[in-house]
């Protein structure tokens, strides 16, 4: 028992690892198929997520040093089904006319190591049934399968990282893996009569996707930016082998800025490919009629200099100013740090004015806004 307690906690340990490399699909895949991220999903998935984790290190580990692999004689697989109810027959005190010997039964080795592969994957059934809605008999299949996939981890030898399974291939934890699916299928029948079904957490996200949330705006901005970099990097490398200058460079990345952020939105339904894919659209704040292009312009324009390119603009006079020894060192780091407290404090207003839905200056001025085309399917 205390070596299951401390691969679980192994397990635990490496789940931030993981969360790390999928927040960002997760994020970006929310935001496109329901417009926000609904936290009871997120805690939904990321559960199922460590749940993974930890089964597959109950399954892998401790792991055994090569040499002591190379050394070992013991069978490679158990391929006779239901040998379990031999061994706790045999190997277990059970007398069947002698009640006092159920608990004893219960503690022995051979029935706690049959209890365990069935309670592996009650929690997996459960997971398949409540959330992901699936029969029975996908059910089933799917933690065959699952199971399946850990029997071939231990047959192949970590995929043939040892010389030969350190694990013994049993077709009874496929049997009994199988068992706890359906076991947790019937389980998740239970626990839909007390919490919120997948149709209603659907709901509840589409309700809050039609806002357009502080977090949307940041997510679409930032994706954008990675499009249109990588956009102007393939471009670049292209143009680079005919004319190789960074003149051209600059050239090109204006041309593509002014293609990206105006001429697509103008003649594609006022969406930038970021806001595209996060439902997301420009409309005019005082009429029904589409942005016209100064208008998209203007917004952008607005926007990047609010945002980023004051404190860039202004960063780059104090550092000029304190380059030409105008300004001394300490009068430099007094006023930029005084610059960077007030752009923080006109970040949070720009926050707390989004939270209150209230109109932004690059708003204002352009005369546009972010509008939701998120629809609802229910």
């Amino acid at each position: 028992m205390q070596n299951y307690i401390e691969i679980i906690k192994n397990a635990i340990l490496f789940f931030p690892i993981v969360a790390f490399f999928i927040t960002i699909p997760y994020i970006l895949i929310q935001y496109h198929k329901f417009g926000s991220v609904y936290y009871y999903r997120s805690i939904i998935v990321y559960s199922f997520v460590l749940y993974l984790i930890v089964a597959y290190f109950l399954i892998i580990f401790p792991l055994p040093s090569k040499e002591e692999v190379v050394l070992l004689t013991t069978p490679r697989w158990q391929l006779q089904p239901f040998s379990f109810l031999l061994d706790i027959i045999n190997k277990s005190p059970l007398e069947i006319s002698d009640i006092t010997t159920y608990l004893p039964t219960l503690k022995s080795q051979v029935f706690r190591q049959a209890f365990f592969n069935v309670l592996l994957c009650i929690p997996f059934g459960i997971y398949l049934h409540y959330y992901f809605k699936n029969s029975l008999k996908k059910t089933v299949v799917l933690t065959f399968c699952l199971s399946l996939f850990f029997e071939l981890t231990q047959l192949t030898g970590l995929y043939f990282i040892y010389p030969r399974n350190y694990r013994l291939f049993d077709v009874d934890d496929l049997i009994l893996n199988t068992t706890g699916g359906l076991i947790g299928y019937f389980l998740g029948s239970i626990i839909l009569r007390f919490l919120p079904n997948r149709n209603k957490i659907d709901e509840i996200a589409l309700n809050q996707g039609m806002k357009v949330s502080f977090i949307k705006r940041c997510v679409a901005f930032i994706l954008d930016l990675i499009l249109f970099h990588l956009l102007f990097t393939i471009t670049n490398v292209f143009v680079q082998r005919f004319i190789s200058s960074n003149l051209t460079s600059r050239i090109v990345y204006v041309l593509l800025l002014i293609y990206y952020f105006v001429i697509r939105p103008t003649a594609k339904n006022s969406q930038t490919y970021g806001q595209q894919f996060l439902n997301l659209k420009l409309i005019c704040i005082t009429s029904t009629a589409n942005p016209k292009w100064h208008q998209i312009l203007l917004y952008y324009w607005y926007f990047y200099f609010f945002s980023f390119g004051s404190i860039t603009f202004i960063s780059i006079a104090i550092m000029y100013l304190k380059e030409k020894e105008i300004i001394s060192t300490n009068t430099y780091t007094v006023i930029l740090l005084s610059f960077i407290i007030l752009y923080l404090l006109c970040a949070l207003l720009y926050f707390i004015k989004r939270i209150l839905n209230k109109e932004l200056i690059f708003e204002k001025l352009s005369g546009l806004k972010l509008k939701s085309t998120i629809k609802k399917t229910f």
